[in-house]
């Protein structure tokens, strides 16, 4: 072929070529999500809540695709996925789930590390967790983007119990966080890491009493079905982050990754308000209907100071202590 035809061919090729690498380049990215509930669970609003906020700064064509009710498995499968860059790019998980990348994470969700709630809204508009925060992004390579949570965690079990004489020896359900162990062992229960989804059979079949959750998680696992009782020690209020995956967020455009940072921040605190405002509703809804006994707990002072010098021990072994002086001065 003479190069009097050849040149307008190569002129044809090369023009498509790019018009192809231009359309790549302007294909929307697509972001997966996992939540191990479904829609009308606090985490799942969330997260769709920020889907809004990212599309809403970002001003271009981005898809969320987010994988519901324990799809992708549960929050320890998204972390390792986050961690790993594959999978799933953002979820909210537990901290008790990154104590091996961090030994101090668990620490933001100990128990009795809040008096109420406007304790832990306190620490958390004062960013006094950052610390663990940037620890938890280095060695992880995951990044707390936002802070979900709010819900005050109680027993529930199959048994009545009203003072720490009656706790003595009750089978329960613990996060495998080691400061759940000892907080809970400290105060004369006998605490079991079961995971999570097990935790309904293991009540069932005898092999423990009781768990300990907020009432969204009671409600969504149906755990009143073999825990009738839920005894109101108040003794955690949650701090559950939205995470984001560091490997996909270098992957991503400046002005994306500035509009997932802002979302996530504004997202979480969206989270904190439904979450904590649903709350107490959810347990008198289930209480109305029969299903479900608030039992009022008399010795939560006692049950503080039994906790207390195992807190400070175990702040100080995970180098937590400067952070949980903190936390004690806004009390």
């Amino acid at each position: 072929m003479s190069m009097k035809f050849l040149k307008p061919l190569l002129g044809m090729v090369l023009s498509s070529v790019m018009a192809l690498s231009a359309h790549a380049q302007q294909a929307p990215i697509t972001l997966h999500g996992a939540s191990q509930f479904g829609d009308d669970h606090a985490f799942t609003k969330t997260m769709v809540r920020f889907e809004e906020l990212v599309k809403k700064y970002y001003g271009k064509p981005v898809n969320f695709v987010l994988h519901k009710n324990s799809e992708l498995g549960l929050e320890k499968d998204y972390f390792a996925y986050m961690n790993q860059g594959k999978a799933v790019d953002f979820a909210i998980v537990s901290p008790a789930h990154m104590s091996t990348f961090s030994k101090a994470a668990p620490f933001i969700d100990a128990p009795f590390l809040f008096s109420d709630l406007n304790h832990w809204n306190k620490v958390l508009d004062q960013d006094i967790l950052k610390p663990i925060a940037d620890e938890v992004e280095q060695k992880a390579e995951v990044r707390l983007i936002g802070y979900a949570g709010g819900g005050v965690r109680n027993i529930f079990a199959n048994k009545s119990a009203t003072n720490l004489a009656e706790l003595k020896n009750l089978k329960v359900r613990v996060q495998g966080a080691p400061i759940w162990s000892r907080t809970f062992g400290a105060v004369g229960m006998t605490p079991t890491v079961i995971a999570y989804n097990e935790v309904y059979n293991a009540i069932q079949n005898g092999v423990i009493n009781a768990g300990e959750n907020e009432a969204a998680g009671v409600e969504a696992m149906k755990f009143y079905e073999v825990a009738p009782s839920i005894l109101m020690t108040r003794h955690a209020i949650t701090i559950r982050p939205l995470c984001f995956s560091v490997k996909t967020l270098k992957k991503l455009p400046a002005d994306l990754q500035a509009a997932i940072v802002k979302a996530g921040k504004e997202a979480g605190a969206y989270g904190r308000q439904v979450e904590s405002s649903e709350d107490q509703a959810k347990l008198d809804k289930y209480a109305k209907e029969g299903k479900l006994k608030q039992i009022p707990f008399t010795q939560r002072a006692e049950m503080q100071k039994l906790v207390d010098p195992v807190m400070a021990a175990y702040a100080k072994e995970v180098g937590a202590d400067a952070i949980y002086a903190k936390i004690n001065s806004l009390k």
